[in-house]
């Protein structure tokens, strides 16, 4: 079990990794608004489908085709867990050490939204403070990280939910017409 949830686990981390990493010298033209999300957001989901494919290779390679569904859920949240820490190691370094300027970018493009949307002077320095507190926060690496975390988990815990319910099996029923008589009772 522990092969099959390493690999996979790595396996899914690494497509989500090299996402990030490609589309990195990308991020000027995609900017943060909705392409981001939906490019970023797409690589997560498909980085889950990892889940799935390792459920079912246990089940398949070393639950000889039978699997219950806590079994797979066990199975599939830990290759979410493994997918998810690389995600979070990634974006860690990506932030601290690639793009150290990220939040300052971000804060201004909240800040030009917001004026863009017509908010009054008022709402424009609210939204200035608000991303001045979350700067500071998301500063701190283990608040970065617990942050971070929160974006590929819940995704790959839905994945693990659905592929324990999609790939879970009962063993198969024994023939009985090849099972012995108990002792107490004779066939007649």
């Amino acid at each position: 079990m522990r092969k099959t949830i390493l690999v996979f686990g790595l396996l899914s981390g690494a497509f989500t990794m090299a996402m990030m990493l490609l589309t990195l010298p990308f991020h000027e033209r995609i900017g943060f608004g909705t392409g981001a999300e939906i490019l970023g957001y797409t690589s997560i989901v498909l980085s889950s489908l990892f889940v799935f494919f390792g459920v079912r290779s246990y089940r398949e390679q070393q639950a000889d085709g039978a699997l219950t569904f806590s079994r797979a859920l066990t199975v599939g949240l830990a290759i979410a867990l493994i997918s998810s820490a690389c995600y979070v190691a990634t974006w860690e370094f990506i932030y601290f050490r690639l793009t150290p300027h990220f939040m300052d970018d971000y804060t201004a493009h909240m800040i030009d939204k917001a004026k863009a949307s017509g908010a009054s002077p008022a709402q424009i320095e609210e939204t200035a403070r608000q991303m001045a507190e979350f700067k500071q926060m998301y500063d701190k690496p283990l608040m970065n990280a617990a942050i971070t975390f929160l974006e590929p988990f819940p995704i790959g815990l839905l994945v693990a939910v659905i592929s324990a319910g999609v790939l879970r099996r009962r063993p198969p029923a024994r023939d009985r017409s090849q099972t012995v008589p108990s002792a107490g009772f004779q066939a007649r």
